[in-house]
């Protein structure tokens, strides 16, 4: 495993150009962002003391040194931790393109060689590709296996003509991806769910994959209200 991770923050739209300037002060100049909103309910975020609110999100590669500095100062320096202030998620990257790409990413970051310790984890995260429209078909089966909220981009696919031969009916090109933070005694059991509620039999036609989180970020709250 490279000692590389991809960080993805999730904020406040308002909050986007602010969050973009801290990265900026930490050295990560190859910085993606794109609009997307949540999924939580209203009575989920109220019990969380959060909004309703357009989200932005943020996407990254880091080695594994800088996306632990940059969640810590996420938490002291940016709050992140606050009601509905964002959540930041880093994931291992297990190979990349050649050293171009890696140079390109990084921009100079120091590495600590070419592979990694292997690291523990307490979060998974679950991503779920899905007809467009379907995100709270996708949702609903989520959380009766106990996820919280998600956070959905619109995206294009390029694969009609694969996704027809698979699913024996024509899907518009036009998808959903949702992505679910969960603690990892959950993932299965979310992943299950959707699966029997929102999968390739449902009209929703949903895939999904997990991937383990190394560094996380603006839990704290969600981490209370479980113990609690």
């Amino acid at each position: 495993m490279h000692d590389v991770t991809f960080l993805i923050t999730i904020t406040r739209r308002a909050d986007a150009e602010e969050f973009i300037r801290f990265f900026g002060r930490y050295g990560v100049s190859v910085l993606y962002s794109a609009v997307c909103h949540g999924t939580a309910r209203l009575k989920t975020l109220s019990l969380l003391g959060l909004e309703q609110t357009e989200k932005s999100i943020h996407f990254a590669m880091v080695t594994q040194a800088l996306a632990k500095k940059l969640t810590q100062k996420l938490s002291t320096e940016m709050q992140i931790d606050l009601p509905d202030r964002g959540i930041a998620v880093a994931v291992p990257v297990s190979s990349l393109g050649g050293a171009t790409t890696m140079n390109f990413f990084l921009d100079g970051q120091p590495t600590e060689g070419e592979e990694a310790a292997q690291v523990q984890t307490n979060y998974e995260l679950i991503v779920v590709v899905s007809q467009i429209g379907y995100s709270e078909m996708v949702m609903d089966a989520a959380r009766s296996a106990g996820a919280g909220g998600g956070t959905v981009i619109h995206a294009k696919g390029t694969g009609a003509n694969r996704a027809q031969q698979f699913f024996g009916v024509s899907l518009a090109d036009e998808k959903e991806m949702i992505f679910i933070v969960a603690g990892a005694g959950k993932k299965k059991d979310i992943m299950r769910a959707i699966m029997q509620g929102a999968g390739a039999h449902t009209k929703a036609h949903a895939l999904c994959f997990s991937i383990p989180v190394s560094q996380s970020a603006g839990f704290k709250l969600i981490d209370e209200e479980s113990k609690a």
